[in-house]
């Protein structure tokens, strides 16, 4: 076997399973996966959008994070939109402007990092030239893309009056959008159509033959300027050329003997660490799984991994995250016994948030044990199209504060914070887990369940990212419709508020890798339409 991927798109998965079989690395597959990804979903990334991933290479003793988060442009000041503010949708994951201006349009659009972060780790990492790579995405964008279940149920997400912008508004926003998402008659494709969106295909030919040069520095990057300059933009030339990737090193915990590596600040890995070293003070396995104490333990932790984030998980440029303290065994103890003495942490809420479903994510392990876990998005989809280009730019901008002097304002250049985490879990050296899932914030309660499922319970990959969740990230416990009701019952008799999701498999969308009776074998949440691929 060359290797095996989980992709949340078949075709992403297949794309990966190709260039891992023309001897490519993970790396290499982790890079076609997420070109595809952007082709055959592509409101939930693309070379418009932002992410995050995390490698590891144990032969060549590499193992690093790599940033390539939005950027707002420079020309950004953060009283901009001050006199425009009216509030937060309810699912807090967008500040409303009156004219909603942050949210669709030009104005929405920060500085995307995708391209970059793709073709450094493939420069650096990889084995393949960039041109082998994008074969894949290039000969699907060709063949035209089938409406997936999925691409439709975010398309058509009504957000009922909360005063954000529904998808298809947007899709509707630029004429490349009219043509490609719209049947003739005006009516928004359904499942099984085909989208043709000859643009994509020749600005992936041109990524191909030019690299980030091309599309920050180039040909491309003139005409996303040119676009933006002459309908009220903020992204200009000065922006693509300085715009850069960031590298980190991983944060790390602990989990039952494996060693956990995750993103660090301002993305989800640090809460994940605290998250799990909380639960790891609990012999969850000796429990029923899905039983009411065992709901209550995981409700409590993520209540105080909450308390937590909130109060000091912010971008370490900006503020002082005492993540040391906040990762030591001696505070998820100190928690754990509150939990223990039946004590309820109080996490008071307005609004409980949706779960953002715009985030997409790829794992991948080769044969030479090198691994890849990949989150990249658009944030939200801004329904701008730069004529001739093909792709939607991320809205990035939403998610920046318009008020002044707060942690998440507006600012020259700044990324915005993220719940990304692309995780793994190490027995020593050696990969053991590779994991990660799109979601918001739910992507940290999702991961921390699923790993959870794998060590303390023995289940496969697949069932541990398919098994019934929860979320509780204020004082209601939310559950999946596949959470007995005599076990909510016995929730709500202790004095937790309880509510139900339509979603049979709700809560952010794990997709994760896992080593077991000396193989590697895979789960895709069925949420999404993914699967699993050997090579």
């Amino acid at each position: 076997m060359r290797g095996i991927v989980v992709a949340a798109q078949p075709e992403a998965a297949e794309a990966g399973a190709e260039v891992l079989r023309q001897g490519g690395n993970a790396v290499d597959a982790a890079i076609a996966c997420a070109f595809s990804q952007g082709v055959v979903d592509p409101q939930m990334c693309g070379v418009g959008g932002f992410g995050a991933m995390q490698i590891c290479l144990p032969k060549r003793g590499v193992h690093t994070v790599l940033e390539f988060f939005a950027r707002a442009p420079l020309s950004a000041t953060p009283d901009m939109w001050e006199s425009k503010f009216v509030g937060q949708s309810r699912d807090g994951f967008v500040f409303l402007l009156d004219d909603q201006s942050n949210d669709i349009g030009y104005g929405s659009v920060g500085t995307p990092g995708n391209v970059a972060g793709y073709t450094e780790a493939l420069t650096r990492f990889g084995t393949m030239n960039l041109r082998e790579v994008v074969a894949p995405a290039i000969r699907q964008s060709r063949r035209g893309v089938m409406v997936r279940p999925y691409v439709h149920y975010y398309w058509a997400l009504d957000h009922g009056g909360d005063g954000q912008v529904n998808v298809e508004d947007k899709l509707r926003f630029s004429e490349t959008g009219r043509q490609v998402y719209f049947r003739p008659d005006g009516r928004l494709k359904r499942p099984g159509d085909v989208l043709h969106n000859p643009e994509m295909t020749r600005t992936l030919e041109r990524i191909a033959e030019g690299g980030a040069e091309a599309f920050y520095r180039g040909d491309i990057a003139r005409e996303i300027a040119a676009d933006m300059a002459a309908r009220g933009g903020g992204v200009t030339m000065e922006d693509l050329a300085a715009y850069r990737v960031r590298e980190k090193a991983p944060c790390w915990g602990s989990y039952r003997g494996l060693r956990v590596a995750s993103n660090p600040p301002p993305a989800g890995g640090g809460s994940l660490i605290e998250l799990l070293h909380i639960m790891a003070q609990f012999d969850l396995g000796a429990l029923e799984h899905g039983s009411a104490e065992h709901l209550r333990i995981l409700a409590e932790a993520m209540k105080w991994m909450t308390i937590d984030k909130d109060a000091h998980m912010g971008d370490p440029d900006f503020v002082d995250v005492p993540l040391e303290r906040l990762l030591s065994t001696e505070h998820a103890a100190a928690l754990a016994a509150r939990i223990q003495s039946g004590e309820k942490a109080d996490v008071p809420r307005a609004e409980e948030p949706k779960d953002p479903p715009d985030t997409t994510v790829v794992c991948v392990v080769d044969a030479e044990g090198n691994a890849v876990s990949l989150t990249h998005t658009l944030g939200i989809p801004s329904g701008v199209i730069t004529p001739g280009l093909g792709f939607m730019y991320n809205g990035c901008m939403s998610g920046f504060d318009p008020r002044p002097g707060r942690a998440a304002s507006i600012a020259p250049g700044k990324s915005r914070g993220s719940a990304m985490a692309p995780t793994m879990l190490f027995e020593g050296d050696a990969p053991r887990m590779v994991i990660g899932a799109p979601g918001g914030t739910y992507i940290v309660p999702a991961l921390a369940q699923s790993i959870s499922n794998v060590v303390d319970f023995g289940m496969s990959m697949a069932e541990a990212v398919a098994a019934p969740r929860i979320v509780a990230l204020s004082n209601t416990i939310d559950v999946s419709n596949r959470v007995p009701h005599g076990v909510t019952d016995a929730l709500e008799s202790q004095g937790y508020p309880i509510a139900r999701s339509y979603q049979s498999f709700a809560f952010g969308a794990p997709h994760g890798l896992a080593w077991r009776d000396g193989e590697w074998s895979g789960g895709a949440d069925p949420q999404r339409d993914g699967m699993v691929m050997r090579a």
